[in-house]
């Protein structure tokens, strides 16, 4: 699907009418902080009144599924299982297929590292098969220096996402991305496999989860360097919103280019 020069806030070619599941981007394009983007909630629900499915897809592997679900309650929306796929997730489901019974090293927050527990998951901090970079946002530096130390006796190294900000109500924060850039400094090496978007391991997985097919499936994101590349990339309509990370002037000069512009969510609701 090669993207026609999309028109901001508008829709000609009446893409959006074919599509039946809406793969979200959570930071920056629904809400920020705990605060919901103008008109977030009101297009939820508008696609569940049309009869179509949404999934959240987001790169953000600081918080664990059960965090995020119990996050979502508290900002008063309830979802199903169905409805969730993070970067930590993919992680997860790729490591189980791929590496089943190896130990791991994780830079990662306690929920994340619950998460990995319960699927059965060995986290090993002294004696690792293998390193997992997750957005770890309680890091300090001795843990730092662990993870360069296994990085650079040459470990596996996976990382959630490649995100180097994520987008907050006061400004930008550095996400795995900066932490990504020092390990490097440090040791020479970038991850051997990022499974985060814009890669293919978590829309399989999304997909899977929606039950879904991509041709029918769009990514709504704010990032051109992951959500953007995450639609053209995988065959799914691609459509950039301007509530988070970039700007216009930003989105008028980027490759690829995305199918669709709006300022927000809230605008994509007539042509759903």
């Amino acid at each position: 699907m090669c993207p026609a020069k999309w028109r901001r806030n508008e829709d000609p070619g009446g893409l959006l009418k074919n599509i039946r599941c809406f793969a979200l981007d959570m930071d920056g394009t629904l809400y920020l902080d705990d605060q919901w983007i103008a008109g977030a909630l009101d297009f939820l629900e508008h696609i569940r009144l049309q009869g179509k499915k949404y999934v959240f897809l987001t790169n953000n592997s600081s918080r664990g599924s059960n965090a995020y679900f119990a996050k979502l309650k508290r900002m008063g929306l309830d979802i199903g299982a169905d409805q969730l796929a993070t970067s930590g997730d993919a992680t997860i489901a790729y490591i189980k297929k791929t590496s089943p019974g190896k130990k791991i090293f994780l830079m990662g927050n306690k929920t994340l590292e619950e998460d990995f527990s319960r699927h059965g998951i060995t986290i090993d901090n002294e004696t690792p098969d293998m390193v997992v970079t997750a957005f770890d946002t309680g890091f300090d530096y001795a843990k730092m220096t662990k993870l360069c130390d296994f990085v650079r006796k040459g470990l596996p190294f996976i990382a959630t996402h490649p995100d180097f900000n994520c987008p907050t109500k006061n400004g930008f924060i550095p996400d795995i991305g900066a932490i990504h850039a020092y390990v490097e400094a440090s040791t020479g090496r970038k991850p051997d496999k990022i499974i985060g978007k814009p890669n293919s391991e978590i829309v399989e997985y999304a997909i899977g989860l929606a039950g879904t097919e991509k041709k029918y499936t769009a990514m709504v994101g704010d990032r051109l360097y992951t959500d953007i590349p995450t639609g053209i990339n995988n065959g799914l309509l691609s459509v950039c919103v301007l509530s988070g990370e970039s700007s216009i002037e930003e989105v008028a000069v980027c490759e690829p280019q995305p199918h669709l512009v709006f300022d927000s969510v809230r605008e994509m609701i007539p042509f759903i």
